[in-house]
């Protein structure tokens, strides 16, 4: 049985390791805001439970069995978002906290009647991809905005980020998953782009926020 601690470690970990090649306790603790004693001493719990491979001083990896569990989570977790904006109406900026809450309910029939309501979903709200019933995640190939050309066409994807002040400042921008952008021009001192879309004639983004948004060509 995996505690609701346990799950939360294991989705940090999951997220971490999608990031970055490698993951260490340091890494994990400035994530989940504890100490390093405390990531120490529930890793050798997860590691117990042949959950995580843990070895003093190298880094932390899933083992295969973590990392379906730790899929599964975020499967419930992106489920409910979906859910959340789609049949209920909420804001994508309003549902992760929720989902927070949700993703550790165990009755399965409990979200794969949210699926099967939603017609099967394969990204949440936020563009990221929902993992299968088998743990398996089916990544799209997407661009960073900020590797685009000026000239080129584009449609907003997913986000690279999706807090609450970032999503909240899209909403300001108008700005939506499914939004066609074309590139007007791009800054060579730092990067910012002029875009247009939906009406707005020349949209000034700054290479922060173009490094978060992830694109298709068109």
């Amino acid at each position: 049985m995996v505690t609701h601690t346990e799950e939360n470690y294991l989705k940090a970990l999951f997220t971490l390791a999608n990031e970055a090649s490698e993951v260490n306790i340091s890494d994990l603790g400035i994530l989940l805001e504890v100490s390093t004693p405390t990531v120490n001493s529930m890793v050798k719990k997860l590691h117990a439970k042949d959950l995580v491979v843990y070895e003093k001083y190298r880094p932390l990896v899933l083992t295969a069995k973590g990392r379906k569990e730790a899929a599964l989570i975020i499967r419930k977790h992106r489920l409910t978002e979906m859910y959340l904006v789609e049949k209920m109406g909420f804001g994508w900026e309003e549902v992760h906290e929720i989902a927070e809450q949700v993703e550790h309910i165990t009755s399965w029939a409990f979200f794969d009647k949210m699926d099967d309501l939603m017609g099967h979903p394969t990204v949440d709200p936020h563009g990221s991809p929902i993992p299968d019933k088998n743990g398996q995640v089916d990544r799209k190939p997407l661009l960073k905005l900020s590797t685009c050309q000026a000239g080129e066409q584009v449609r907003l994807e997913a986000l690279a980020n999706s807090s609450t002040e970032f999503l909240k400042y899209l909403n300001s921008k108008q700005l939506s998953l499914g939004v066609n952008l074309e590139i007007v021009s791009v800054e060579a001192f730092d990067g910012s782009m002029v875009v247009k879309y939906l009406g707005h004639t020349a949209q000034s983004l700054s290479q922060t926020v173009c490094e978060k948004l992830q694109v298709q060509k068109l």
